[in-house]
């Protein structure tokens, strides 16, 4: 199968690093022209640098925005008014003891990982819809079904990002327009190197950490490993791509397994 994105633009949100960066990266490789978004500008711009000089691709450009506020999503959306393919990625974790997460930490919590992506989609969707074209990735994350303890707010806002997804695939029925989640399990990413050390010795060499982290605090795995940001962004470039036409209204996963369920 070719995936050809050809003439489309895409946004990324948080793709400075990790899962977004991948994306970014293989939406690029696919013909995509690929908005890099950060808040940090001076980071973006080295996000953009770093992606043409790995791919070889002119098809980069910066996006900065601080996308937890309205005003920022407004600034971005007066330099970047069309979009084809939006993926939601922005997000933050972290492990906090279950009674100690704040009313300010949950409000942190929902406005970064739901309401980013929620005023995003009320951005461009219409706007996909007018076109008779258009891709929304949302990218949630296994706990959304299997809430950990050490995270519950974290849990909590990925399970309401499948509840936006499913209501505005349904706003979208019949144009032409797929709106979708991607459920990822636990990836390798320099965030996740961090949150590892906050739950096992931070003495241990880096192979030894995360077996004993998938061992003990992520068992159900079935890859018996961190999933590498590659294997989640070859996922989204193929429901951004026409060869998705049918899949939307989907939690669709690249978990290795975690979720203990035989439905998708």
């Amino acid at each position: 199968m070719a995936i050809d994105l050809t003439d489309r633009t895409a946004l990324v949100t948080g793709s400075t690093q990790g899962i977004g960066e991948a994306i970014a990266r293989t939406l690029a490789l696919a013909g995509a022209h690929v908005g890099v978004n950060g808040r940090d500008r001076a980071k973006v711009d080295a996000a953009v640098a770093r992606l043409a000089a790995e791919t070889g691709a002119d098809r980069f450009f910066p996006a900065p925005a601080d996308l937890a506020t309205e005003d920022g999503e407004a600034e971005l959306a007066e330099a970047l008014p069309h979009v084809d393919i939006l993926v939601n990625n922005l997000g933050i974790f972290g492990a906090v003891p279950a009674m100690a997460i704040t009313d300010d930490e949950w409000r942190r919590y929902w406005e970064v990982n739901v309401l980013a992506a929620v005023r995003l989609i009320r951005r461009h969707l219409t706007g996909m819809i007018g076109r008779g074209w258009g891709r929304v990735l949302n990218i949630a994350s296994d706990s959304a079904v299997v809430t950990p303890e050490e995270m519950i707010h974290y849990g909590t806002t990925k399970t309401a990002l499948l509840a936006v997804t499913r209501g505005y695939a349904k706003h979208a029925a019949g144009t032409g327009v797929t709106v979708n989640s991607v459920i990822a399990g636990p990836t390798h990413t320099g965030g996740v190197e961090d949150f590892v050390y906050q739950l096992v010795d931070p003495d241990l060499p880096w192979d030894e950490a995360q077996r004993r982290f998938m061992r003990e605090h992520r068992p159900q795995s079935l890859l018996h490993r961190l999933i590498e940001p590659e294997e989640i962004a070859n996922l989204v470039a193929y429901l951004s791509s026409p060869l998705a036409t049918a899949t939307t209204g989907a939690a669709v996963r690249v978990d290795g397994g975690y979720v203990d369920s035989i439905l998708p």
